[in-house]
């Protein structure tokens, strides 16, 4: 499997942090299998890290906007395909679909600064949503669109990233035995948004 993995639609190479079973690639497309009881969080209540889930990141710096159709091969809670922000020391940020405890897709974000936190947005209809990290100076920004041209804010948050950071994708299956996470019309724009809350 190569180190680095280039895409047509991104500005920047990709590397491995975390090995996949198997992944593959298209022009704007990525998957990513992740293998059993795979996952990236800190529980806030043990402090027990979880530091296996594949990921595949790129360094970036200055605004930018990553976006991508995500959907999942969902078998067991918590299988999920995310974009990630890994900023090192402890700190990242996850925007997920995740399959919940209700079995129902849902929109989910986790902030990590030393433990993390998990907040469960919505659940959706279909199989799959557009999901979009936003970088604005200090803070980033979490949205989602059922279509990929109406954007609503899920989270807007400080990271306290320093002179590297990194942006990608993430496949997880924390109970189950393995996740195929798939990435479609991925798109990067090196732009500052102009208003958050509307998400132009």
């Amino acid at each position: 499997m190569a180190d680095r993995i280039a895409l047509e639609s991104l500005p920047f190479a990709l590397s491995w942090q975390g090995e996949p079973v198997e992944c593959g690639t298209g022009h704007d497309s990525l998957w990513i299998e992740a293998g059993p009881e795979t996952d990236l969080f800190v529980d806030p209540g043990t402090e027990v890290e979880y530091l296996d889930a594949p990921r595949l990141v790129g360094q970036i710096r200055g605004d930018f906007t990553l976006a991508a159709r995500v959907s999942a091969d969902f078998g067991a809670t918590f299988d999920a395909g995310v974009l990630l922000l890994w900023a090192g020391g402890g700190r990242w940020a996850k925007l997920c679909l995740e399959l919940s405890p209700q079995g129902k897709p849902t929109v989910v974000s986790v902030v990590t600064r030393g433990v993390s936190d998990d907040c469960n947005s919505f659940a959706i209809r279909g199989d799959d949503v557009w999901l979009r990290i936003a970088r604005l100076g200090a803070a980033f920004a979490f949205h989602t669109s059922l279509d990929g041209r109406d954007w609503e804010l899920i989270r807007h948050f400080s990271l306290e990233a320093g002179t590297e950071l990194f942006v990608g994708f993430l496949a997880q299956s924390p109970r189950g035995p393995g996740c195929v996470a798939r990435f479609d019309e991925i798109s990067f724009a090196p732009t500052r948004l102009a208003d958050i809350r509307s998400g132009e």
